[in-house]
C-alpha cells in the first residue's frame, strides 16, 4: 500500500514520541515504536542496509535504491526522533529535577499499558514463552538496579556507549538513556549536546549506526524464527522495567561527578506514603492514567495502519 503525506506525518509524530520517551533515563523509544505498529518494519528496514542495497543504487539508480531502502519512512521517522530527542533531553532534566514523582507517573501508566498491548500480540502461550518472559523480566529488573558508573570523556568510549545504548533503544522496556546513565556518558552526551560539541555528538552517533545496524539482523531473525517467544521476552523487558520508572523513590547513597555535583547513584522505591516530601498522589495518579491514555491511542493509531 502506497503511503500519503498524511502517512508519513504520522511516522513523524510516532518518532516524536519515540524520542521523547527515549531522553528519559528508564523509558524506551523501542515500546513506542511497538505499541504504534511500527516496530516490526523499522527492525526490517534497518537490516535491509547492507552492501547489497548500495549496489542497486549503481545498477537500478536512486529511485529504486530509495524505494528499497524504504527511505521516505526512515526520513519521516528519523526527523521526529532527532527534533524530539534533542528538545527534549533539556526538558527531561528539568522535570527529573524538579518534578521527578510527576514526570515518573507519567511514564509509569505508559509502561502500565505498554505490558498489556505488547502482551496481547503474544498468539501461543507455552513453557517457552512463559520462561522468556520471566527472564526478560528479571534481566531488566536487573539493569533497573545498576549503579551509575563515574562520566568518561573518552573518544572511545563514547562510540562504544553508543552502539550500546541504540541497542537498548530499540528493545521495548530496556531505556537506551538509563544504559548511558550505566555506562557513565548520559551526562557527558546531554553536555555535548547543549554545548553543541560535534566531535563528541557524531562519534556517539557513528557508534550509534554501528550498534543499529548490527542488532537490527539478530531481532529481525528473532522474529522470523521465535515470533512469540520474543515477544515474550520484549514483554518481559517491559514488565522489569516498572521498577526504574516508579515514581517515589528513596536514594541509598550519592555520587560526585566530574563537576562535583552531588548525583544519586542507588535507589530504591518505596511506597508514596512513606515517601520523603509531597507525594503528590492524586496528580500522580492522574498523570498515570494519561500516560496509559496516550499509550491506548498510539495503539489505536498503529492498529488502523496494519
Amino acid at each position: 500500500m502506497q503511503r500519503r503525506l498524511i502517512d508519513y506525518l504520522i511516522i513523524s509524530l510516532k518518532g516524536v514520541a519515540m524520542g521523547a520517551a527515549d531522553a528519559v533515563p528508564g523509558v524506551s523509544g523501542g515500546t513506542i515504536a511497538f505499541i504504534s505498529g511500527i516496530y516490526e518494519e523499522l527492525i526490517s528496514t534497518i537490516s535491509n542496509i547492507n552492501l547489497s542495497l548500495f549496489k542497486t543504487l549503481f545498477k537500478n539508480g536512486v529511485k529504486q535504491f530509495w524505494k528499497d531502502l524504504n527511505g521516505n519512512f526512515i526520513v519521516a521517522l528519523l526527523a521526529g526522533i532527532v527534533i524530539s530527542f534533542v528538545s527534549f533531553m533539556r526538558l527531561a532534566k528539568y522535570l527529573l529535577e524538579y518534578h521527578p514523582v510527576l514526570i515518573w507517573s507519567f511514564f509509569f501508566g505508559l509502561i502500565i499499558a505498554s505490558i498489556y498491548f505488547v502482551g496481547k500480540q503474544i498468539t501461543k502461550w507455552s513453557l517457552s514463552t512463559i520462561i522468556a518472559l520471566a527472564a526478560g523480566t528479571v534481566i531488566a529488573y536487573y539493569i533497573s538496579t545498576l549503579p551509575s558508573m563515574e562520566n568518561s570523556e573518552s573518544p572511545y568510549f563514547l562510540f562504544i556507549a553508543g552502539a550500546i545504548a541504540i541497542c537498548a533503544m530499540i528493545l521495548p522496556g530496556i531505556s537506551g538513556s538509563f544504559i548511558l546513565i550505566i555506562l557513565g556518558a548520559y551526562k557527558t552526551l546531554s553536555d555535548a549536546i547543549h554545548d553543541i560539541d560535534l566531535k563528541k555528538i557524531v562519534l556517539f552517533a557513528c557508534g550509534a549506526v554501528f550498534g543499529l545496524l548490527s542488532f537490527s539482523h539478530v531481532l529481525k531473525w528473532l522474529f522470523k524464527h521465535y515470533h512469540n517467544i520474543t515477544l515474550a521476552l520484549l514483554t518481559g523487558f517491559i514488565f522489569g522495567s516498572l521498577n526504574k520508572v516508579w515514581p517515589w523513590k528513596e536514594t541509598i547513597s550519592w555520587y560526585k561527578n566530574s563537576k562535583g555535583i552531588e548525583t544519586p547513584l542507588l535507589q530504591k522505591s518505596v511506597s508514596p506514603f512513606y515517601f520523603n516530601g509531597d507525594s503528590q498522589l492524586t496528580t500522580a495518579i492522574l498523570l498515570m492514567v494519561l500516560g496509559f491514555l496516550t499509550i491506548f491511542i498510539l495503539e489505536r493509531l498503529g492498529s488502523k495502519k496494519q
